[in-house]
């Protein structure tokens, strides 16, 4: 494939998705998964000190942590984590979960106002249908992630065998949540094709971006200085901005497969049928104007 035709493939997904003003949602659904980043590591703490787990953070995390961060930094944070092991009590493991499951269901929100953007149809579900699809979403892709990230991260410990696994039973995980939202977040449900070429770009780009961040953090990262520690959250930053560019490149690119691109959106190549609704009102406008 020469440039010029690689460049024509790649030309109406870019177009699309600068049209579609994705970049916004990107950041938008960015910003939903860091703010739930707290309570989610609240709660993880919170359960390891009501399971007896507490060894786990001084024996496999802190050590870790310790030569990386300053003395006074390092000191500080195990002593927070110390007070959530000891004071780990049904009401904050409540607390911390409903403030996760909030921010998850705002960023499945954020997820479906992209995808209501990139379909073209405007969302006219009651609010307690769209409030049950977005609760079901966020209890289903979270455990799928979650899920993910725990199977990579443990498989890596028990052996060759289960280190080898872990991928495979990772990418079917991540690809059962994006199949997920694609097919149930937005307001028109496009047809369900669990193996798509954008759900296949999504979930490399989601592992390769995951293993670019690993290496970062084991290999690279520096968290001595107050410079290291905050170029570390810059990085952080960018590492999920790029998951929620990358989801959204890959839902862009399976529409523009589907309906030819925004040329062809516009020019009446829409199919389903909130589109065809939206094609006919401009046709009811025209004629009041005449009768007027």
């Amino acid at each position: 494939m020469t440039r010029r035709e690689l460049w024509a493939k790649v030309e109406p997904v870019r177009r699309a998705y600068a049209e579609h003003g994705l970049a916004t949602h990107a950041a938008a659904i960015a910003f939903r998964v860091l703010v739930a980043l707290v309570p989610l590591t609240m709660l993880g703490l919170a359960l390891l000190g009501a399971f007896g787990l507490e060894d786990v953070w001084g024996d496999e995390i802190a050590p870790e942590l310790e030569h990386r961060l300053q003395l006074q930094v390092f000191t500080g944070l195990d002593y927070i984590v110390d007070e959530i092991l000891q004071s780990s009590a049904l009401g904050l493991i409540a607390f911390a979960a409903a403030l996760l499951l909030w921010h998850m269901a705002r960023g499945v929100r954020a997820v479906t106002r992209a995808l209501n953007t990139i379909h073209g149809v405007e969302d006219r579900r009651s609010w307690g249908h769209l409030a049950a699809v977005t609760l079901g979403l966020t209890v289903a892709v979270g455990a799928c992630v979650i899920s993910a990230a725990l199977v990579t991260i443990v498989g890596g410990r028990l052996g060759w065998l289960a280190a080898t696994v872990r991928w495979p039973i990772a990418v079917v995980l991540l690809g059962l949540a994006v199949a997920l939202l694609v097919r149930y977040a937005p307001a028109e449900h496009p047809e369900p094709r669990w193996a798509s070429v954008g759900s296949a770009v999504i979930v490399a780009g989601w592992i390769l971006l995951s293993i670019g961040f690993g290496i970062w953090v084991r290999d690279i990262a520096s968290y001595e200085s107050a410079t290291g520690t905050l170029f570390a959250f810059l990085v952080l930053t960018a590492y999920v901005l790029g998951l929620s560019g990358v989801f959204l490149i890959g839902v862009e690119l399976d529409e523009t497969l589907r309906t030819g691109g925004p040329a062809t959106r516009a020019s009446g190549g829409r199919s389903g049928r909130a589109r065809s609704s939206a094609s006919r009102r401009p046709r009811r406008r025209s004629s009041s104007r005449r009768g007027s």
